[in-house]
């Protein structure tokens, strides 16, 4: 109990002087904050682009694309393919005992960000009335839908937010082709938000491309069940096709950004190494100014082990407050930012960056290891200091 109460009264000591030392424990704390900072905001980003897509896709809509296709963008599907899996059992029927599916295109426009000025790719989709009704959750929430056979649009809420010139009423050229923008619609904040409709029949038309689609998406019998389109495709040869339920696809799309997970770890990393040199530097020279300070409490009868303690506190307690505040200033200025990046198919998806709980306690995990490190050397030369230095220079 004796020792407990020795730590405990140097680690309050500690940190009752740190006031003293302020523009040295400042500068501990600031290192913390843009390291945590900086790792929150990939993590978010990370975080929120995932969310977006794994939120588009549904265990009761299956997705046929071209075998080896790693996206919409390179998949080709012949009408006679799309024919032959139509037949295929486990695909749900319409009310009038058609197949539930929707052969769709998905073709690359361009457009200019709002935020840069910039040209990027965005996905214009050819799609019918079927793949409305294959999406739950999507609604027109400003003026109407296109109509079959012209040349209109309608665009996803998140599209008007990044990018220019596809206000309801706005003519865009694409190519040779001129399209009204006549609605816009939502998909409650997922990745089709992010892309423009027209229907399927106009773009292979305006596109040239013929008879041919990117993709089929069919609603199943059974949730999750796509056994039986994956034995139809194998029992035909001349079928090259990949079959899987539409959150397998994008699960499978999402992966591709954890590329900027590891590389904001990576960046995070290095720079935590500076943070752990300035908290190195701030720790020994607050052991250097105080030596006469601990030396004296060595000389009344407190531990070697006390000292130690007590110096590894005050490190750990810069490194903890620095890791909040960059987890506050991360949540204050990143949470629910709206921006755009690429995505598998070479075309912009907009996301929300989105903070959550586990991305603050892995800021404040990364924070806590810079003050045991940061600390642990100071404080084991703060535990070794020699009584003698508290008699010296002694009036």
């Amino acid at each position: 109990m004796k020792m407990l109460s020795q730590i405990w009264a140097v680690i309050v000591m500690n940190i009752r002087s740190l006031p003293q030392r302020l523009w040295m424990s400042l500068a501990a704390v600031l290192a913390v904050t843009v390291v945590v900072a900086v790792l929150l905001s990939f993590l978010a980003m990370a975080n929120g682009f995932a969310k977006t897509l794994e939120g588009s896709g549904s265990d009761k809509v299956a997705i046929v694309t071209r075998g080896g296709s790693q996206s919409e963008l390179n998949s080709v599907l012949s009408r006679e393919a799309v024919n032959a899996v139509a037949v295929a059992p486990g695909i749900a029927k319409k009310a009038d005992g058609t197949p539930f599916y929707s052969a769709e295109l998905y073709v690359v426009v361009d457009a200019i960000k709002r935020s840069s000025g910039t040209e990027v790719n965005l996905p214009l989709r050819g799609i019918d009335q079927a793949g409305f009704d294959l999406r739950d959750n999507v609604s027109i929430v400003e003026g109407r839908m296109f109509t079959p056979g012209n040349n209109e649009l309608i665009v996803g809420q998140k599209v008007l937010e990044q990018f220019t010139g596809f206000e309801l009423g706005k003519e865009v050229n694409f190519g040779k082709s001129r399209w009204v923008v006549v609605g816009v619609f939502s998909t409650g904040g997922n990745a089709f938000e992010s892309e423009l409709w027209a229907d399927a029949r106009t773009v292979q038309d305006q596109f040239r491309r013929g008879n041919s689609y990117q993709t089929m998406r069919i609603r199943l019998e059974e949730p999750g069940n796509v056994q039986g389109i994956i034995d139809t495709v194998e029992a035909d040869p001349t079928l090259n096709l990949d079959v899987k339920t539409e959150a397998e696809y994008f699960s499978e799309q999402g992966r591709a950004l954890r590329g900027m997970v590891y590389f904001g770890w990576g960046i995070s990393i290095v720079m935590a190494l500076g943070a752990l040199a300035g908290a190195l530097n701030t720790m020994f020279t607050s052991v250097a100014s105080r030596s006469r300070e601990i030396a004296t409490l060595r000389a009344i009868g407190f531990s070697n082990v006390s000292a130690f303690f007590g110096t590894l506190a005050e490190s750990v307690v810069l490194s903890i407050i620095g890791g909040i505040v960059g987890a506050v200033l991360s949540f204050t200025f990143l949470d629910g930012m709206t921006a755009s990046t690429l995505g598998a198919s070479f075309t912009q998806v907009v996301f929300s960056f989105e903070l959550s709980p586990e991305l603050f306690i892995n800021g404040i995990i990364l924070s806590l290891i810079i003050g045991l490190v940061g600390g642990i050397f100071p404080a084991w030369r703060a535990a070794r200091l020699p009584v003698v230095v508290a008699f010296r220079n002694a009036a």
